[in-house]
């Protein structure tokens, strides 16, 4: 299992590298914490009615669950923002991070 998380982590870096993008800052990969965050506003934001980015299947029904499709497909034009104590930060797009 360890080889599989590291050839995984090694093909997200070099397809960043090929993109001319590098992750300065934090795990190479999106935190539970990130991926809280992201899945609760994406969630608030379907249920107050906005479109959803992926199609949906009739037996989803809950907010929740049609947001962390929208996460697993890729398919959030979203950035998230590593910051360090000295001031610094990076905005990583999430494609990077999955």
């Amino acid at each position: 299992m360890v080889t599989i998380a590291a050839s995984k982590d090694k093909r997200k870096a070099k397809r960043a590298a090929e993109e001319g993008f590098e992750i300065l800052i934090g795990p190479s990969k999106l935190t539970r914490f990130e991926k809280a965050r992201i899945v609760g506003a994406r969630s608030l934001q379907l249920a107050m009615g906005a479109p959803p980015f992926v199609p949906i299947d009739e037996s989803v029904r809950d907010s929740i669950a049609l947001a962390m499709m929208e996460l697993a497909s890729d398919a959030l034009p979203i950035s998230i923002r590593r910051s360090l104590p000295n001031g610094h930060s990076q905005d990583i797009p999430i494609k990077y991070l999955l």
